[in-house]
């Protein structure tokens, strides 16, 4: 992006048009990757731990932004939208775009920080996975909706997901537990497994394609169905993830870049617009989580570290957008605003939770110096 409005000329040699059909095909091929590594680090075990928080707090991180996503496309939708796009897929996939959390991107953070194995870093897991799942689901709907032109035509392609889905649980998942049962109980791991678990990938995401969804969605729920031995899940974490997360996913990055035009914010309307955008996301999905975490007996603490890390949406957002911007639900300018408002969103959740932290140990100082000088009294 930056490239493109210092020099365009050295992005028009570096990225020339006959070379954007290519780029697109690795990077959607990283996103398939990527989004089957999102589904195989989905926990169970975290749900059943935290199942009332989780249920709680990721339906109101989700149903707050969604709400405050419609009403912003009330105030866009006669001046920014695409003229060829109705208001209602418009205003269901700006809502859907507020309420996506970044699975991945939280649970790196949780790792870096070391709080994985806690009380807050299973609730937030917990929160975000069930989040994920929602989120994704609503977003095939929206996708069904636009792709069919209306909810009638989209009532076919939504039971042929449900059906798809159903095959997948019941019937594949089982079959594929049996067939890999004795090579996990032995210990060995070969490059048979992940040529079988490929070709499960790209199938399910072909499914996906032809009933009228997208590919990423069969990707996503290939990675949901693996057995849930951890030995095997490492395993092929290990041998997709160093080439879909080093190479293939930041070509996904640059193709988003290329696409991303700053240059279309060129007054103060549109960067006041921004702003909006990015504080409607902010303060419904920040703001929706802590108050429900609150709710379900959490600290003010961790209500607010729930909050930042729910907020986070990173390039699972990026994925969505896109997918708004090929399905011509987002037009540029507006795609520009919401690829603004996922960086700052993501980038936020580190300090924030950094100031939460001092916040808190600041706080419990004060208390205990004044517990201190009233027993001292």
């Amino acid at each position: 992006s930056v490239l493109g409005a210092l020099f365009p000329a050295a992005q028009s040699f570096l990225f020339p048009v006959s070379s954007l059909g290519l780029l697109r095909t690795l990077s959607q091929l990283g996103v398939i990757l990527f989004m089957f590594v999102v589904g195989l680090e989905l926990n169970l075990q975290h749900l059943r731990l935290r199942a009332h928080t989780a249920v709680l707090v990721s339906h109101a991180s989700i149903m707050a932004p969604f709400a405050l996503g419609i009403g912003l496309s009330l105030l866009i939708y006669t001046t920014l939208a695409s003229g060829n796009v109705s208001f209602t897929a418009f205003a269901l996939f700006i809502g859907v775009a507020m309420s996506i959390t970044a699975f991945p991107v939280l649970a790196r953070i949780l790792d870096e920080r070391g709080l994985t194995k806690t009380f807050l870093g299973s609730t937030a897991l917990a929160c975000a996975a069930v989040d994920d799942v929602t989120a994704w689901c609503l977003l095939a709907i929206v996708v069904a909706i636009t792709k069919a032109n209306g909810l009638g035509g989209a009532l076919g392609t939504l039971l042929l997901t449900v059906l798809f889905i159903g095959v997948m649980a019941l019937l594949f998942k089982p079959w594929i537990e049996h067939f890999l049962s004795d090579t996990v109980s032995n210990g060995f791991m070969s490059k048979r497994i992940v040529t079988m678990v490929l070709v499960i990938v790209f199938t399910s995401s072909l499914f996906t394609e032809i009933i009228g969804i997208h590919a990423l969605f069969g990707a996503f729920l290939a990675g949901v169905i693996m057995p849930a031995h951890e030995g095997l899940r490492n395993f092929l974490r290990e041998r997709l993830e160093p080439f879909s997360a080093g190479f293939l996913l930041p070509l996904f990055f640059a193709f988003t870049g290329l696409r991303t035009q700053m240059g279309l914010l060129d007054d103060w309307q549109s960067w006041a617009m921004c702003i909006a955008v990015i504080a409607v996301a902010i303060a419904g999905k920040f703001g929706g989580s802590a108050i429900a975490a609150r709710w379900t007996g959490l600290s003010w603490q961790e209500s607010f570290s729930v909050g930042a890390l729910m907020n986070t949406r990173g390039q699972v957002e990026l994925i969505v957008l896109n997918l708004g911007y090929d399905l011509g639900i987002l037009p540029p300018k507006i795609f520009g605003m919401m690829v603004l408002m996922a960086l700052a969103t993501t980038f936020m959740a580190g300090p924030l939770l950094a100031l939460i932290e001092f916040w808190s140990s600041t706080h419990e100082a004060e208390s205990w110096r004044n517990e201190f000088t009233v027993d001292a009294r």
